[in-house]
């Protein structure tokens, strides 16, 4: 008779499916409260709230810097459009909810490379003819401009919102991030905007601890300083006010006063394609 306390092996949702490593998206769906993720995601992310104390705050404030960014550029610029690189999974406020709350003809690509992102975002789009979701690794933009569903809803020859929402920090050195900032560079019209939150090396110990943890279990994972996030950008863009702020701060009227020790950790910034 099995222990009572024995944990049953989780099923895979489909064949071939691994539930054995965990996903950067499902870790991020639990630290915000979600339900889409397996054992092996909740252990990964016990690691921060457990071990770490205080880190899992990094989470919601960069999902609020996100809603935040998108509602300044529906409300405040010509832009209708958005490609959301590496979304991760469907949570409060998905991009497209946010955009088309203050502009309904608003049209949003989300792309990511877990299978799970894939089925849960079709279900839940299912019903919405301005956005789609795309299976695909943000690290091949190619794939991502080029596939049947990004063309059929984004007219790149009108201006475009790009979001690297809390992805570029896993993208490694050799991996070229800022390749990746300006691939799509070259292919949006002046005018477009693109987002970057990022998490903030303060060259301390609680950067190089969290940078640690990520390595140790996904083997990516890289904090950067402030120069070397904005570095990401490369030339013709400008930076909008407030420029690279902690992410809690950006555009935020009921920010804090004083932050955790954590709260420093993940920036934001937007800029505008000259």
């Amino acid at each position: 008779m099995a222990d009572a306390n024995e944990q049953v092996p989780e099923k895979p949702p489909f064949p071939g499916f691994d539930v054995s490593k965990p996903s950067i998206a499902r870790t991020y769906d639990y630290l915000l409260g979600g339900k889409d993720n397996f054992a092996v995601d909740r252990a990964f992310g016990d690691k921060f709230i457990t071990d770490l104390p205080g880190s899992r705050q990094i989470a919601p404030d960069n999902r609020g810097a996100l809603i935040r960014a998108v509602r300044e550029i529906v409300s405040n610029t010509p832009v209708r459009q958005f490609v959301d690189l590496g979304s991760g999974l469907p949570t409060a406020d998905n991009v497209h909810q946010v955009a088309q709350r203050y502009a309904p003809d608003a049209k949003v690509v989300y792309a990511d490379n877990d299978p799970i992102v894939l089925a849960h975002g079709r279900a839940l789009l299912a019903e919405n003819d301005n956005t789609t979701v795309i299976q695909a690794d943000l690290r091949d933009p190619k794939a991502i401009f080029d596939h049947e569903e990004t063309r059929r809803l984004i007219d790149f020859t009108q201006p475009v919102g790009v979001i690297f929402s809390a992805t570029l920090h896993h993208v490694n050195d050799d991996e070229d991030p800022a390749a990746l900032v300006r691939f799509w560079y070259d292919r949006i019209p002046s005018g477009s905007y693109v987002f970057i939150s990022h998490f903030r090396s303060e060259n301390d110990p609680r950067s190089q601890e969290l940078e640690q943890v990520l390595q140790g279990s996904l083997g990516r994972g890289r904090w950067r300083t402030d120069e070397q996030i904005l570095a990401l950008y490369g030339d013709g863009f400008t930076v909008v006010e407030p420029g690279l702020v902690p992410a809690v701060q950006w555009r935020n009227p009921e920010a804090p006063d004083e932050l955790s020790e954590w709260q420093g950790l993940i920036a934001a910034v937007l800029a505008v394609k000259d």
